[in-house]
């Protein structure tokens, strides 16, 4: 008795026994049980390739020459870091990270710009320039820039509470200055009010404080001006001083 099955091709059929010595179980077609074979050997490697864990980290510190717009100015020193996923540089980021969840983090993100003049020869000069927030997720590996509504990479302090960022943001013309609430996964602003006129690069906005139960957020786009909100869902409610005196 022969230990292999027996394989009779006759013409464009072709036919198997798939038990030595046994008759009527056989396999008509090689190349459909081999299209067969080919896709549980892909979803095997999909199944596979999904479950595999992914490693996000952020790495040391180090220090970089930060030029700003001024040219008289001094260069500013700014403290980075690299922003690893499965050992690779994914991006650059300074300042602290905010976790949402366990799963998601919040960092602002800094990159190099090509600074040489197209008749300017030798080698390429690069210049760091601020960016916008980026939201990873520890899980997936994913990481994506966040669209904050009239933020300014250079002069927007953001404060994080929750999934709620509060900052001072700048109009597309530079004139004017608002107050800003947004919150995670939506496209519009809860708030957007303008407060007066930016004056500069470095405005006398300072970051905006956070307060729980209930949850609120102060704005101090002047010395003299005081702004508080509460936000309550989606909603945000302006207090006026005798509310928040009366501690509501």
């Amino acid at each position: 008795m022969s230990l292999f099955p027996n394989l009779n091709c006759f013409e464009e059929k072709c036919s198997c026994d798939l038990a030595p010595g046994t008759e009527g179980c056989s396999c008509f077609g090689m190349n459909r049980c081999r299209k067969i074979s080919l896709c549980i050997l892909l979803l095997h490697c999909i199944a596979s390739a999904a479950s595999k864990p992914h490693v996000v980290m952020l790495g040391r510190w180090t220090s970089i020459s930060l030029r700003n717009e001024d040219v008289d100015s001094p260069p500013t020193t700014l403290k980075i870091r690299p922003l690893y996923v499965d050992g690779r540089t994914k991006e650059f980021v300074f300042g602290g990270a905010h976790d949402v969840t366990e799963r998601l983090f919040v960092v602002q993100r800094i990159y190099r710009m090509n600074d040489s003049l197209p008749q300017q020869a030798g080698p390429t000069q690069w210049q760091w320039q601020r960016g916008g927030w980026l939201l990873v997720d520890r899980v997936s590996g994913k990481v994506q820039q966040l669209a904050l509504a009239e933020f300014d990479p250079d002069s927007s302090a953001v404060n994080w509470f929750r999934d709620y960022a509060a900052y001072c943001g700048v109009s597309d013309d530079g004139e004017k200055l608002f107050v800003v609430i947004m919150q995670i996964g939506r496209r519009k602003p809860l708030l957007k009010k303008s407060t007066g006129e930016f004056k500069g690069t470095n405005p006398s906005c300072t970051q905006p404080a956070w307060d729980r139960d209930p949850i609120r957020v102060s704005f101090a786009p002047a010395p003299d001006q005081k702004l508080t909100f509460s936000v309550k869902s989606r909603a945000v409610d302006a207090i006026t001083p005798d509310d928040s005196e009366g501690g509501e």
